[in-house]
């Protein structure tokens, strides 16, 4: 049975590589740890995630191209005797997709809350001239005919 993929259109050429990322993403999407995404002024974004019990020490932050993962693992401490153990100290992995020309600024951890700081500086709309060959197409002779293309935020 074939899949239909929600990238088929004719009109949305070279997503695939978007596909199978959000793909990627969404067999990731388990619950721990628990996050926020907040707007931050005009151009900024802050992704907190609860992290309580990890250390700096116990947290990575990567990126790569324009995938945000952050890592967390506790080590154990083989001097401890619990009686109870009710608080998890399990591993993580929580992985964000960042849109092009999205840069991370810094991160902080406080009070079990690990804040990750984004910027989207503004962009100028870019507009490209297209030369367009007219003629006959056996024998490349013809005039040239300029259109514009432009790119909207």
């Amino acid at each position: 049975m074939s899949r239909v993929s929600m990238f088929s259109s004719p009109l949305l050429l070279g997503f695939d590589q978007l596909e199978r990322t959000l793909e990627r993403l969404a067999k990731n999407a388990e619950g721990y740890p628990p996050y926020n995404i907040e707007r931050i002024g005009e151009d900024g974004l802050r992704i907190t995630l609860a992290v309580a019990g990890f250390s700096s020490d116990d947290l990575v932050i990567e990126l790569v191209e324009n995938q945000l993962t952050v890592r967390g693992k506790q080590a154990d401490d083989p001097t401890r005797v619990y009686l109870h153990r009710g608080i998890a100290a399990r591993q993580f992995q929580r992985a964000f997709m960042l849109a092009e020309g999205i840069e991370v600024t810094g991160a902080r951890l406080d009070n079990g809350l690990l804040s990750i700081d984004l910027v989207r500086p503004v962009q100028e709309p870019r507009i490209r001239r297209i030369r367009i060959e007219a003629g006959d197409v056996g024998r490349g002779a013809g005039t040239t005919i300029d259109i514009t293309a432009r790119r909207t935020r």
